[in-house]
């Protein structure tokens, strides 16, 4: 699968942070990891409007002025 743009600038930002150290885990992992994580939330959102039967889009929303 071809990585995505936000996943490869996660894979630098976890590298330039060594954030891979703590767990000994490559940043390409950790990246594909927060990708994954990013992905179910989504799919847990969509399911949850559906569930509730309401679409919550932010371009959608206004503020009502008093």
């Amino acid at each position: 699968m071809e990585k995505t743009e936000l996943e490869i600038r996660l894979k630098e930002l976890l590298n330039s942070e060594s954030r891979e150290s703590d767990s000994n885990t490559p940043d390409f992992i950790l990246a594909e990891f927060m990708m994954n994580c990013l992905d179910a939330f989504e799919l847990a959102n969509n399911k949850r409007e559906v569930w509730y039967g309401v679409e919550l889009n932010p371009e959608k929303k206004k503020l009502k002025k008093k």
